[in-house]
């Protein structure tokens, strides 16, 4: 294979290629990639497969694109009969392997106005792909996505894939504060506007390409559509679980790290394709009371299990009062700052400052609290044991927690 072949893939024409009576030309609605890497076996049974179903089910005008990944096998030439055999197909051959690289490639080639992609077995069940691309062909959605963690999907798969997977969103969830619910399921779809703008800024090339695109896509404000799958496993899959993981996780160290440091232009991208906000003065921002108190308390649990344990540390060396002081200081900074992010919806950097300035007072006061219900129990119960002293600050705790959400929400995050 050359590198001439990226530029030039085969192509045949297609019948939804021809002119209509205008003389304009008619653009395909649909263009699916299938990538593949020593098929052979697995990719004329899936190509006619879906092939078939397009024409049968799929009120649009497709193309399946196969984009092989430098295939050492047959599947290279059992692709291009394909392209020969069926009116709709078309072959990309690269000259390196990466999925991620074969659909760079292939959409940014195609001129369709949504592209997506399924894996060669077919896991999931293509009754799922005309909700996947419908809200997309109507503009109601920016990119859609095959979740196999929805209630409402069917899934036939090993425990060792199920436990990796859902492990994977929730670090997703935890490091890059990712709200869609299934990264890895092998069926996706964009709008081709869409691609345009994010393509440039997806640097991976292998198995993490689909979820630094929709990370980028989430933080650029685009919609993200999920539709429950029924999928089942392939026991035959030659992916390394192992390799590909440890891939995923430098991916999510890599985009963490960027977007912490503000390289990212998703501002650029959330400017030209972001939703217009339903309030400007409040856009984004979790103002409904239960909202905030939910997340005010999860965020509120972590915090004090985090004071409680570095309370107990600290105890070892120094005495209460000063524990106490190092604790609630060392998770009152890290409480303020996610209360800012993910209570307030507050992310700009403007303003930080006073907010941990305000923030200060706020813990002042709960250090008032609590230090002063230790001081009343060392002077009720001179010899009151670790137990009765841990007992005590809980329930200060959790009446400088009250007075915290006041102060933040009334005060400190307070919109002007």
């Amino acid at each position: 294979m050359t590198t001439d072949s990226l530029a030039s893939p085969h192509r045949i024409r297609l019948p939804d290629e021809r002119p209509d009576r205008s003389g304009d030309q008619i653009t395909t609605d649909l263009d699916i990639v299938v990538p593949v890497y020593n098929e052979q076996h697995d990719l004329a049974p899936a190509v006619r497969r879906l092939h078939r179903y397009l024409e049968q089910s799929l009120p649009y005008r497709f193309r399946i694109t196969v984009a092989d990944n430098a295939s050492t096998d047959e599947t290279p030439r059992i692709a291009d009969a394909l392209a020969e055999e069926l009116d709709r197909v078309r072959v990309l051959h690269l000259a390196q392997k990466g999925r991620g690289r074969a659909l760079k490639a292939a959409w940014s080639g195609s001129d369709a106005t949504v592209l997506a992609y399924m894996d060669v077995d077919l896991s999931t069940d293509l009754a799922a792909l005309l909700p996947l691309v419908a809200p997309l062909l109507s503009g109601h959605s920016d990119l859609a996505i095959g979740t196999r963690l929805a209630r409402t999907s069917r899934v036939i798969r090993g425990p060792k894939r199920e436990i990796i997977s859902r492990c994977y969103n929730l670090i997703l969830r935890g490091t890059l504060a990712a709200h869609f619910s299934d990264a890895q399921c092998g069926f996706k779809a964009v709008r081709a506007d869409v691609a345009r703008q994010l393509l440039p800024m997806v640097q991976d090339d292998g198995w993490f390409f689909d979820t630094e695109m929709l990370v980028l896509a989430e933080r650029s404000g685009l919609r993200i559509h999920e539709v429950p799958v029924d999928w089942v496993d392939d026991p035959q899959s030659s992916v390394d679980i192992v390799r590909t993981a440890k891939e995923d996780l430098r991916g999510v160290w890599r985009v963490g790290r960027a977007l912490a440091r503000g390289s990212l232009p998703v501002a650029s991208v959330r400017a030209q394709l972001g939703r217009a906000p339903l309030d400007p003065g409040t856009a984004g921002v979790p103002t409904g009371m239960t909202t905030q108190v939910v997340r005010f308390a999860a965020i509120g649990v972590v915090s004090t299990l985090a004071y409680l344990l570095l309370f107990l540390v600290l105890h070892s060396w120094t005495g209460a009062q000063l524990a106490n002081f190092l604790a609630l200081a060392i998770t009152a900074v890290g409480n303020t700052a996610a209360n800012r992010r993910f209570t307030f919806g507050i992310t700009e950097r403007e303003g930080a400052g006073r907010h941990h300035l305000q923030g200060f007072g706020v813990f002042l006061l709960g250090l008032a609290v609590t230090s002063g219900s230790l001081a009343l129990l060392d002077a009720a119960a001179p010899d009151a044991g670790r137990l009765l002293q841990l007992t005590v600050l809980v329930v200060a705790n959790l009446v400088s927690t009250v007075l915290r959400f006041v102060l933040l929400r009334g005060w400190v995050f307070r919109r002007r």
